[in-house]
């Protein structure tokens, strides 16, 4: 049986492997999409997942440049214009308010199988796409001419590039021996979906206790997805309680901000770590999303970076495409690694201290957190600044994550 030629073979169909395979679609180039396991389409009208994403405007622009996003609003997304941020020892506090820079929201709250679903389908109406599923890669092998992925069942795929979209465990990282730095945080981030007693007024709220953020991300139904960040042993407390004493501890947490919280959904709890890849490419590989980093969920920044990528992936991809040249050269795949490293290290670096000052309960550095919050609070400029750099409104971005042309 002869081997299946591709172009460009991702490996992981989440939600940023499908962003690029979107983006790929519609060209000359064959791509091939390699995932383990079937991922759901549809689902129960009154089930919810617990994990969602903050997605911010220049994501968005990405989904609709990719015919994506009209998916994802019919599944159902969560605008959100506000977002409230308070300290847990000092009365410092900072209020957003995309209106402020004539925006008609800071972003949307969307469910991750929402998002997947969404470029799922787009994606398998591109004929130059193949969804290979379900299928488990059981090797690699780089050459100078060219990349083979070997599947489990015994079938070869060859292509001139393999992009790693393969989760923070890449397979794709590891066969190529590139190394990550990196700490966990001794965290766990507990997640649940909770309804509360007054409404969330289409604003995030996120407070920051010693142990860690607590957010408050609001849902169109009128309930809020939580994520709680704190120590291992007190998120799996949290996850053993009954229903009525984590509400009334979450709505301690809180404050009150919303009134008493009046139910929940089950808890569930994951580890909090920082993790960036040595490099992003080798030879006819490139990583993109949670294969290249991780960051602390505190600015819900993750996701977002793990598009950009995708999209400057795909421009340069595409653009060395159109110029006949060989997609998997080091040569345009370094252009890639350095205009997306930069970025990613800076975002990084910024969760990582916030993480760090906001965590610690010494009386000199919570007073001095509370004055930096208000004073930002008060200085218009300076909160502009903040609330476009956290939409993805500012720096360079790649094109297909540009506002679309009306």
């Amino acid at each position: 049986m002869a081997n299946a030629q591709y172009d460009v073979i991702i490996a992981g169909a989440g939600m940023v492997g499908a962003a690029l395979a979107c983006a790929l679609g519609g060209s000359d180039i064959k791509v091939a999409i390699v995932e383990y396991s079937q991922p759901p389409l549809t689902w129960p009208e009154d089930s919810v997942d617990l994990r969602f994403s903050a997605i911010s405007r220049s994501s968005e622009y990405l989904f609709r440049h990719l015919d994506a996003w009209e998916g994802m609003v019919a599944r159902g997304v969560s605008p959100y214009t506000d977002m409230h941020v308070w300290e847990g020892v000092s009365e410092g506090a900072v209020h957003f308010d995309s209106a402020d820079i004539g925006e008609s929201s800071m972003g949307h709250i969307i469910e991750n199988r929402v998002v997947r679903a969404a470029l799922l389908e787009r994606m398998q109406a591109c004929p130059n796409v193949d969804f290979i599923c379900p299928a488990e890669i059981s090797g690699i092998k780089v050459a100078e001419a060219g990349v083979q992925v070997s599947l489990l069942d015994g079938r070869l795929l060859d292509a001139q590039l393999l992009v790693g979209a393969d989760g923070g465990r890449s397979q794709v990282r590891e066969a190529m021996g590139i190394s990550v730095v990196g700490w966990p945080y001794q965290q766990k981030g507990v997640v649940a979906i909770v309804a509360t007693e007054r409404r969330h007024q289409d604003t995030a709220w996120q407070r920051f206790l010693s142990t860690g953020p607590l957010a408050f991300l609001p849902i169109s139904d009128g309930r809020c997805s939580i994520v709680w960040s704190t120590t291992h042993d007190d998120a799996d407390a949290l996850c053993a309680l009954d229903d009525e004493t984590f509400c009334r501890k979450l709505a301690e947490a809180s404050e009150y901000k919303l009134g008493n919280v009046l139910s929940s959904t089950k808890r569930a709890a994951f580890p909090l770590r920082l993790q960036h890849a040595e490099r992003y490419t080798h030879h006819r590989i490139a990583l993109i999303g949670d294969a290249a980093h991780t960051i602390h969920p505190l600015a819900g920044q993750g996701a977002n970076l793990g598009f950009m990528d995708a999209a400057c992936l795909a421009e340069f991809v595409l653009e060395a495409s159109r110029l006949e040249r060989d997609l998997g050269s080091v040569h345009h795949l370094r252009k890639y690694e350095r205009w997306r490293k930069g970025s990613n290290i800076s975002m990084m670096l910024a969760m990582d201290g916030f993480k760090r000052l906001f965590s610690n309960d010494l009386s000199l550095i919570a007073k001095a957190r509370g004055y930096g919050l208000s004073f930002t609070n008060k200085v218009s400029p300076l909160k502009h600044v903040f609330m476009r750099r956290a939409m993805g409104l500012e720096g360079e971005l790649p094109r297909l994550a540009k506002r679309p042309v009306c």
